[in-house]
């Protein structure tokens, strides 16, 4: 919320001050009572040999919090996980990236990590399809597959040496992007799940929400689909392929408004969360260019108030 900047009227003002606080209200207590802050005491029964981690500290005898987070508890072990943080990444997570260099027999991409990371030639599934070692003459063609700036999806295989990320990107589901918009979102907002690539079927867009907070928001491609053609014939079809119909525009752009406001609002990213807000902009013939208004920000709080609430109800009758 904190970089939340809107020119709210007194009214909206009021509105949105009561969908946070009922937000707020409606957070379970164990996970409230795990949030800390520095110097908070964190408590532990010290007959059990704790093992104190990342962000805690031993003070007269007391474990006590070095950072701003949530307590995490693995066994024996205590640390903090911060929650505004830059990207901490895991051997498997989906990833978006832009590159920012061309180096021999790799590519450097910025992927909103500490380091950047590295996406070997060798790690690379060519555009053939074909798999065998690479060449030289590969290595010479390499900015005919990816050139500065841009924009990359690919799979976290591991760390260098030197603490930097090593990429893969050995599927055809993998590769450069085009066609759409890249956000920037807090990397805690995306969850780690099993599926980070989406196809909205009904806006024939495809969405992909890196782990790294990296998302993107695409007309929808085809990878299984291979053509094969000449010189002259793939010329053709890459003026026809660069062409994005209108309506596809606008749903790119009412889909990436929507990732705006509920990362402002600091909402946890989920697809039916990012759907379910654009088809509310729409059925309430709120303009593309508007759902960046403040009306519409307080709306989405009140409905995701509610939403919440509805969840808590329904899970208490069920008891």
């Amino acid at each position: 919320m904190r970089d939340l900047h809107l020119s709210l009227n007194q009214t909206q003002r009021v509105r949105l001050e009561a969908a946070l606080h009922e937000l707020q209200s409606l957070t379970p207590a164990a996970a409230s009572a795990a949030a800390v802050t520095v110097a908070d005491t964190i408590p532990v029964n010290q007959e059990d040999n704790i093992l104190k981690g990342h962000g805690t500290s031993d003070q007269d005898g007391e474990v006590v919090a070095t950072l701003c987070g949530v307590v995490e508890r693995v066994n024996k072990l205590v640390y903090v996980r911060t929650l505004r943080a830059r990207y901490k990444p895991e051997v498997g997570d989906i990833i978006v990236g832009r590159v920012i260099e061309i180096a021999p027999k790799r590519w450097r991409l910025e992927i909103n990590f500490s380091q950047d990371a590295v996406l070997m030639l060798s790690s690379m599934n060519l555009p053939d399809g074909i798999q065998r070692r690479r060449t030289a003459v590969d290595e010479l063609n390499m900015r005919s597959i990816f050139e500065e700036n841009d924009v990359i999806c690919a799979e976290v295989r591991g760390f260098q040496h030197d603490g930097s990320l090593h990429l893969q990107a050995r599927s055809e589901k993998y590769g450069k992007l085009e066609r759409g918009q890249l956000l920037t979102v807090p990397p805690y907002l995306v969850k780690r799940k099993k599926q980070h690539f989406h196809h909205l079927a009904q806006y024939d867009v495809d969405l992909i929400l890196g782990c790294n907070g990296f998302i993107w928001v695409g007309e929808h491609v085809v990878v299984d689909e291979k053509v094969k053609a000449t010189e002259d014939q793939q010329k053709s079809s890459d003026e026809a392929e660069n062409f994005t119909p209108l309506e596809t525009r606008k749903h790119i752009c009412r889909l990436a408004n929507a990732v705006r406001v509920l990362s402002a609002l600091g909402f946890t990213l989920t697809v039916e969360l990012i759907i379910e807000t654009a088809e509310a902009s729409a059925s309430s013939n709120v303009e593309v260019n508007d759902m960046l208004g403040a009306e519409f920000y307080v709306q989405t709080a009140e409905r995701e108030a509610k939403r919440r609430a509805d969840l808590l109800r329904k899970k208490n009758g069920a008891r």
